[in-house]
């Protein structure tokens, strides 16, 4: 029955458009119901790719944090390795400054006695450093050699209380001997009477006498000039030239009658 009452509706339908009326109906009246047996689906599918998407957001922003952090570490390196040129690189120009050979040597390590003022080399005796042997950097003298191994040196800084050299200002070729006074920064010129014509800013370089320092480097600047009537001497501050607690790299000046050493002992770190 049911089969006969389907096969008049189709040839019903085929021939005219009334159940075409009926049929809308129905699928509006029906919609509502099917869109309410759908929805538990279609909440899962949505909460799904929501998770998945989520999930891939968690994943690229691990990732691109962990490209910058790369990223950032290897700007430090370029950043060091800049900075580290531009040190040779002043290095180079003051090794153009004075007519001996000179030695790169580097920082090992800086003594802890609060009362000195010490640094150990990366270079020795097979290298050819020699105990008075003249350190500089690229700004001015750093001191010189007091002991020598066979690999590495201690140097002593022109800051250390028992060190001094001799120097000549050069506005007026005032000649004196600057000692360390055990502070970071700062030399001391000796036996200065009042009357010498001794003015703050004045530049103070190395006289050459002894032999030890190379003649005419700087030594360091006058920043203060105190006159007491009352003693004979004036009180002459000099800050020093040279940036005696940052440099990593320094240069051994090689006087010359050294110029013939064999070069098999100088390395690649010597400069012509």
């Amino acid at each position: 029955m049911i089969g006969i009452v389907s096969i008049a509706l189709m040839s019903v339908d085929h021939r005219t458009s009334h159940i075409e009326s009926l049929r809308s109906f129905l699928s509006a009246v029906v919609y509502p119901v099917r869109a309410m047996f759908n929805m538990p689906f279609d909440a899962g599918t949505w909460v799904s790719e929501g998770l998945t998407s989520r999930t891939e957001l968690i994943a690229e922003n691990r990732r691109l944090r962990h490209q910058a952090l790369i990223i950032e570490s290897r700007l430090g390196k370029y950043a060091q390795l800049e900075a580290e040129n531009r040190r040779l690189r002043a290095l180079l120009d003051s090794s153009a400054k004075v007519a001996e050979r000179v030695l790169v040597a580097e920082l090992l390590n800086v003594g802890s006695d609060p009362f000195s003022r010490l640094i150990v080399l990366n270079k020795g005796r097979r290298h050819g450093v020699f105990s008075g042997q003249s350190l500089i950097d690229a700004h001015g003298v750093m001191g010189q050699i007091v002991n020598v191994g066979p690999f590495s040196s201690t140097a002593l800084l022109i800051t250390d209380p028992s060190h001094a050299l001799p120097v000549r200002v050069r506005r007026n070729g005032y000649r004196s001997v600057a000692a360390g006074r055990g502070s970071i920064n700062e030399l001391e010129l000796l036996h200065v009477p009042n009357n010498a014509e001794l003015e703050v800013g004045d530049t103070v370089l190395t006289s050459g006498l002894g032999g030890r320092f190379p003649v005419g480097y700087p030594v360091g600047r006058i920043v203060s000039v105190e006159r007491n009537t009352a003693h004979p001497f004036a009180t002459v501050r000099v800050k020093p030239s040279a940036r005696l607690e940052r440099n990593l790299e320094v240069l051994l000046v090689r006087p010359g009658d050294l110029a013939n050493l064999d070069e098999s002992q100088t390395g690649d770190d010597e400069i012509h």
